[in-house]
């Protein structure tokens, strides 16, 4: 059964920093892509990044682009997100999703960005 668990959401300050885990089971982790999704209040969910099954390549929506870091430890089974310089409108829900054979997802994560 694969099963995606994340870990590591919070409170953060605007400028702060926060790094979401993403533990992986259940599939060959290093056989697939992982990618961060997430949900701000009231919106629909949003693509935030993904990495590639070897870690090689990375994507980010613009708006991440030099602030979110995606990374992936194989042995851990373990997919990251680190963010920087956090903003008010990070604040969302951030899910961790791997597609095999279907869409499967975390129950996802809290991140709140508040002074």
């Amino acid at each position: 059964e694969v099963q995606l668990v994340e870990s590591g959401g919070g409170l953060a300050q605007p400028g702060g920093s926060l790094t979401l885990s993403c533990s992986a089971s259940g599939f060959a982790f290093d056989d697939y892509a992982m990618t961060w999704v997430r949900q701000r209040p009231g919106k629909g969910l949003e693509w935030v990044s993904s990495i590639s099954w070897n870690g090689g390549s990375s994507y980010y929506e613009e708006s991440m682009k030099g602030r979110f870091i995606i990374s992936r430890d194989s042995a851990k089974r373990t997919a990251y997100l680190e963010m920087n310089s956090l903003k008010y409108e990070d604040t969302a829900v951030y899910y961790c999703n791997a597609y095999v054979w279907r869409d499967y997802w975390g129950q996802g994560t809290q991140v709140t960005v508040s002074s």
